[in-house]
């Protein structure tokens, strides 16, 4: 069969490591895919590539297709995004990291604090952990740095105060000598970080396309849940991320894999981690409003069929 080509555009990060498994071996290729993944500056250079055509596919986190499709986004789109989630990935791996000698949140009072956007993303959860430590937005300086990677070489050039990273930019940074503030799962509970998003004219017109997508990823998790393999995982997020040495692989391979707090491992979307982002945007959002019910961000009927009794049909 022919493979069909899939431009997927995600942040840099070791939670890409089910798309490296799925294309290192083969589990792509089974379903008849050729999968280009690239990574994004930003959310707004994401979201703006999806409803350009220039990408397909989006691993990104919630609280941006939320933003957009309540039109409160950074970007200008020149048409109102048809935007949704089909299947769940992870849940933020979000850490706030600081540069020494800060050793508390109440320690960045005064201090520049780098955000992703200053309205998507995971700014909002950011500002949420400093409210339930009594600061106000004006008790920190607030600049916008791009994706994870961007703002994790800041942080270390010494440009920020501090920053929320994820897996594996929190080890590299905390054996760089950098410290922990804090993590979102752990002030404000679950959380639903990123999602496989899609337009949903595009996602109809190439059912078999994210059907063949879902199965493909869910055969890595597979692979990955694994333990006889963890050695091979840890050898592959090495050879992808730049920085991780073998010792900090292997804590990032049993981050990424934490049954709590990891990868999704079935796709499923986690509803208390929705309800969480959508609690953060009606506090934070602008225009101001509040968001109830998540139906119309995700359809979960993807999923559904993918795994359905004779999916491999589809």
């Amino acid at each position: 069969m022919h493979s069909t080509p899939l431009r997927v555009l995600a942040f840099d990060g070791g939670f890409n490591l089910p798309v490296w498994v799925g294309q290192e071996l083969g589990f792509f290729e089974q379903q008849s895919l050729d999968v280009d993944l690239r990574f994004t500056p930003g959310s707004g250079f994401l979201v703006t590539s999806l409803m350009e055509g220039t990408a397909d596919i989006a691993l990104a986190g919630f609280d941006n297709i939320v933003a957009y499709q309540e039109g409160q986004g950074e970007a200008q789109l020149s048409a109102h995004p048809d935007l949704f989630a089909f299947m769940g990935g992870d849940r933020g791996f979000l850490t706030l990291m600081a540069a020494a000698p800060i050793s508390s949140i109440d320690g960045l009072r005064g201090q520049t604090v780098s955000v992703d956007a200053l309205t998507t993303g995971f700014a909002f959860a950011l500002r949420d952990m400093l409210r339930l430590h009594a600061m106000a937005d004006d008790d920190v300086h607030y600049v916008k740095a791009g994706g994870t990677a961007t703002r994790f070489r800041e942080l270390m050039a010494g440009k920020h105060a501090a920053t929320l990273l994820r897996t594996p930019y929190e080890l590299i940074a905390a054996k760089a000598g950098h410290q922990v503030l804090g993590r979102v799962s752990d002030i404000l509970g679950a959380y639903m970080g990123t999602v496989g998003a899609a337009r949903r004219q595009w996602a109809r017109d190439n059912t078999c396309t994210v059907l063949r997508f879902l199965r493909a990823y869910a055969h890595a998790m597979q692979w990955l849940g694994d333990p006889t393999h963890r050695s091979a995982a840890v050898a592959m997020l090495s050879r992808h991320m730049d920085g991780l040495d073998a010792e900090l692989a292997g804590e990032a391979y049993d981050t990424l894999m934490d049954l709590d707090n990891g990868l999704i491992r079935d796709l499923r979307f986690d509803e208390a981690g929705i309800n969480t982002v959508l609690r953060l945007r009606s506090r934070y959002g602008q225009p101001a409003q509040q968001l109830s019910g998540y139906l119309q961000y995700i359809d979960t009927t993807y999923l559904k069929q993918a795994f359905a009794p004779m999916a491999a049909s589809g």
